[in-house]
């Protein structure tokens, strides 16, 4: 059964990874929206 464990270890390291890049592009997006708002006025 170790390698159920070993399974659910890579599927937590991918997901973490995956949420990390979302979390990452949600961040990003909303530092370069903070000085257009000025812009468009």
């Amino acid at each position: 059964m170790w390698y159920f464990t070993w399974i659910l270890g890579v599927l937590l390291a991918c997901s973490f990874g995956i949420i990390n890049v979302i979390w990452y592009e949600f961040q990003s997006s909303s530092f370069d929206n903070e000085g257009n708002d000025v812009d468009d006025q």
